[in-house]
């Protein structure tokens, strides 16, 4: 059955008007103070597209959408749903989630979906294709399944182990229905390993990979404590962050004699300690987040070897740079005071990405309409649909976040509400929304349009925001002593 084709109302004009800009836009008030001129224009084009209406017009009744959503909830209900808890009972970290992947993969082939392990080179990520009449758009989806580390065992409290049946759900689908209808379209779900890990970022590897080449739209889901989603703009869930890994050189000897040695865990311990002496002159937003991952290998003997792993985090990447500056100059400063000698290893990053209006009101409508539960109705911060970066810097997409969990993020109660009606009702709806703007987004060129529209708007902006944020941050000049 074809979809009837109604035109959406689009105005085609920008009106930049000189309003404030929307409270939620940005992070922080040093960004939204800085590019409010860029802000301004940013909402001037979700204004042009009248998002409200944009929604009110997708959102209405629908029997041939319904009926896809419903397709989605009885697969999650069949089968798909067990296959979460199965995956969610075998936790696996990042890169070894060997048993996982082969799990969603047969499940992939036996829906008629094309599957090639290994992509970009990663174990752990494949690609799995389905092709139908050509001329239409490739919808893409994301799924992870990588545990966390704890300290009593891997587990999955993040819910990763969801992931993958919910996007297979809505995979499937939408898949059938392009098939049945006879709509032109291409549905690819990619699997992402180790979203937990930066060493490397396997998103990142896969996009520079060209894995990702030819995606109009790329969705995700995520657990949540509540259903909610981004304001439009430029930011990431989780700060923009660099991964260090600093390796402290040292030479050993007998404790008894220690000055015979030089000791590398002192070196590390002084990382920490010189941090925390200029805290007051970093930011209140950043984040600097360490432990140590080796210390020496006996207590008689001065440690030779101290490693101490990092994640520097600020809301944008140009002032990132200063608290970077000061989180090595401390290692430097540690390793000169010790004697020692000090290796910095930048090993992964995470940056901002592109959240777009035209995706994001759309999906949470659904995820409302279809019983979502925990609502919060003011968009948060701005944030792009995967963590690198990278890929929602240039592929507009949306993350789906709903109530999934009493839990906090990364607990042992939530790995619990993997198994209850918590859990199961809430990957359900998330599983039933991706469909539903799946279909908008295959059936309506126009939808599309918009969907571009505003990505590439909001895309072109984007120097100009940093460019903004640079003349911002200013260092002090710190004169040479007389």
């Amino acid at each position: 059955m074809r979809v009837a084709f109604r035109p959406l109302p689009v105005c085609l004009t920008a009106v930049l008007l000189a309003a404030a800009p929307p409270a939620g836009a940005q992070e922080t008030e040093t960004q939204r103070a800085a590019a409010r001129d860029v802000v301004a224009r940013m909402a001037a084009v979700q204004r042009s597209l009248d998002v409200p209406r944009l929604v009110a017009t997708l959102t209405a009744p629908n029997a041939a959408r319904d009926a896809v959503v419903a397709r989605a909830a009885t697969l999650m209900r069949s089968d798909l749903l067990a296959l979460s808890d199965d995956i969610c009972r075998t936790p696996e970290v990042g890169y070894k989630e060997h048993k996982s992947v082969e799990k969603l993969a047969a499940k992939l082939r036996s829906h008629g979906f094309d599957v090639q392990v290994g992509a970009a080179g990663l174990d752990t990520a494949f690609v799995a294709r389905w092709n139908g009449l050509a001329g239409g758009p490739t919808l893409g989806l994301i799924v992870e399944y990588d545990a966390l580390r704890g300290t009593k065992g891997d587990f999955h409290g993040d819910q990763h182990c969801a992931q993958g049946p919910v996007g297979i759900a809505a995979a499937v689908a939408i898949k059938e229905h392009l098939a049945g209808a006879r709509v032109p379209g291409t549905v690819v779900v990619y699997g992402t390993p180790a979203e937990e890990l930066m060493d490397p970022s396997a998103k990142v590897v896969m996009h520079r990979a060209g894995v990702f080449n030819g995606a109009d739209i790329i969705l995700r889901t995520h657990s949540g404590l509540n259903t909610n989603r981004p304001a439009p703009g430029f930011g990431t869930c989780c700060l923009n962050i660099d991964g260090v890994r600093y390796t402290f050189s040292g030479a050993p000897a007998h404790q008894m004699t220690a000055w015979n040695g030089r000791n590398a865990l002192t070196a590390v311990n002084l990382l920490f300690g010189n941090i925390d002496a200029v805290r007051s002159n970093i930011r209140p937003e950043a984040r600097i987040q360490g432990y140590i991952t080796e210390g020496g290998a006996a207590p008689n003997v001065v440690p030779d070897l101290a490693v101490a792993e990092f994640y520097i985090r600020y809301p944008d990447e140009v002032y990132l740079k200063t608290v970077r500056e000061f989180v090595d100059n401390a290692a430097k400063a540690a390793a000169l005071a010790t004697g020692t000698k000090v290796k910095i290893d930048n090993y992964g990053s995470l940056r901002d990405g592109i959240s777009v209006a035209t995706l994001a009101e759309v999906g949470f409508a659904y995820q409302k309409q279809f019983g979502a539960g925990k609502v919060i109705d003011e968009p948060g911060k701005p944030q792009g649909f995967e963590e690198s970066g990278s890929v929602s810097r240039d592929i507009p997409g949306f993350g789906f976040s709903g109530y999934t969990s009493d839990g906090q993020y990364h607990t042992y109660e939530m790995d619990a509400d993997n198994y209850t009606a918590v859990g199961h009702n809430g990957f359900t709806i998330q599983a039933q929304a991706m469909t539903a703007l799946l279909f908008d987004f295959a059936t309506r060129a126009d939808y599309r349009a918009a969907v571009k529209r505003e990505f590439d708007g909001t895309r072109a902006l984007f120097g100009e925001y940093i460019a903004a944020l640079e003349k911002t941050y200013t260092n002090p000049v710190v004169p040479e002593p007389k």
